[in-house]
């Protein structure tokens, strides 16, 4: 649990951090161009994000499926699932929900489906972040105590990444919706790996709290008394806002970082009028020689 934890958590800060980087590149290389975009193609391969994407959620799927179960397969012997493989079976559909958005982004770039390929693409980005958010919601596991804070705190992280993904459809301009779905993305990787050292690794609970083998023969993280429950579940909000504000300096750093690398300096330009013109230079004054001209400013003066 603690691996998979940090290889998800990992895969979504690495596509958190290129996405933040390719945002903000973009619209500070041209802001009245830039468009939304889930994914960006790099000078190696035009799909390396997708790939990685892909090769991360396999290699997670196989994790939980076949590498951590005790047998490397999650089946009785009668065929059924058992009651100690369905969080298996539940963390590896937030994989394979991630895997098929990936996979028909490069279907849907390949065929140059330009007219709906945005908005379908945006879609399936929403289905998968929608997946993960039911998934853990509605989890098999008992998350109670500072297990089930972790992953309520996480769950705003969900919603926040599904909700500009969604927004991403109907504002595919918009440079701050794409900022925050970015961070949320890079601050859900942070969290996931937090979770994964600080619940599953011994010696790293709160005082008062330790890691039990339940009846399902799964490690779950108890209390000893209501005191040092309440003590660990208000750690796990504090470390949520230290993480909070760490994430906030760090994306705007990096925008002020990559704004001044890639902005530049813009030139705008002004039309000068003739007269203007000649008053610029060297202070010069161009002589007013046309009489119809100095007959309308005769007449004006002898008006005021």
């Amino acid at each position: 649990m603690l691996e998979g934890h940090q290889l998800l958590g990992f895969g979504f800060f690495v596509i958190g951090l290129w996405h933040l980087f390719n945002h903000i590149k973009l619209h500070a290389l041209s802001s009245k161009s830039y468009t939304s975009t889930l994914w960006f193609p790099t000078t190696i391969s035009r799909y390396l994000e997708l790939h990685f994407i892909m090769a991360s959620c396999t290699i997670f799927i196989a994790m939980e499926l076949f590498i951590a179960p005790i047998h490397h397969q999650p089946l009785d012997p009668d065929g059924t699932i058992p009651t100690t493989h369905l969080h298996n079976f539940e963390h590896s559909s937030m994989a394979m929900a991630f895997l098929v958005y990936a996979i028909f982004a490069i279907v849907l770039d390949r065929i140059k489906c330009t007219k709906a390929q945005h908005e379908l693409t945006h879609l399936l980005g929403a289905i998968a972040f929608t997946q993960q958010f039911l998934l853990i919601h509605l989890h098999s596991r008992d998350h109670m105590g500072p297990e089930g804070q972790y992953h309520f705190l996480l769950q705003l992280l969900i919603i926040i990444s599904l909700s500009t993904t969604l927004m991403g459809i109907g504002f595919p301009k918009s440079f701050l919706v794409c900022f925050v779905r970015s961070v949320s993305i890079i601050f859900q990787g942070v969290w996931l790996m937090v979770m994964g050292f600080l619940l599953w690794t011994p010696g790293f609970q709160a005082k008062g709290c330790f890691m039990h083998l339940d009846e399902s023969d799964e490690y779950v993280v108890r209390c000893s008394d209501h005191e040092s429950l309440h003590r660990a579940i208000s750690l796990v909000n504090i470390q949520f806002s230290f993480l909070l504000i760490l994430v906030t300096i760090f994306a705007m750093s990096f925008y002020l970082i990559l704004v001044r690398r890639y902005g530049g300096e813009k030139v705008e330009y002004v039309f000068l009028t003739k007269e203007e013109h000649y008053r610029e230079e060297d202070g010069f004054v161009k002589p007013n020689n046309d009489v119809e001209s100095q007959s309308q400013e005769k007449s004006m003066q002898e008006q005021i």
